[in-house]
């Protein structure tokens, strides 16, 4: 800390001390009660706490049982059915353009043979 850190430590230490002794014995007998009760309260070790904090009470209001093997069971067989759509969804609807750049780059026919308007239109005629 520098030399103006310490004075102005110093003076927010004066400013304080001078703020205790200011206030009447009824405030000063409310903060020791309040200092006595935060004590009293206080724990050496915090208790760790198990499960979830958003989870309120829910364990009570399912009649305080845990979960269950059938619950773990349907909760398993969900997360395989959503894990199974997930890979195996049914593709979407194709890209023209895409299908066209594919068509070019897999076929023998030249680029210009595309770019003709008559050869698509024969293209068409002859899939039929």
């Amino acid at each position: 800390m520098s030399q103006q850190d310490h004075e102005l430590a110093g003076k927010i230490v004066q400013y304080l001390d001078y703020g205790a002794e200011q206030f009447d014995q009824k405030t000063g007998e409310r903060l020791l009660a309040a200092r006595k009760f935060a004590l009293s309260h206080y724990r050496d070790k915090p208790e760790p706490a198990w499960g979830l904090a958003w989870a309120g009470h829910a364990g009570v209001r399912f009649g305080g049982r845990r979960f269950d093997a059938r619950y773990l069971i349907a909760i398993a067989a969900l997360v395989i059915g959503l894990a199974g759509v997930a890979y195996w969804k049914i593709p979407g609807p194709t890209n023209d353009i895409a299908e066209i750049d594919l068509g070019l780059l897999t076929d023998d026919l030249p680029i210009n043979a595309y770019l003709d308007r008559g050869f698509d239109t024969w293209l068409k005629r002859s899939s039929r």
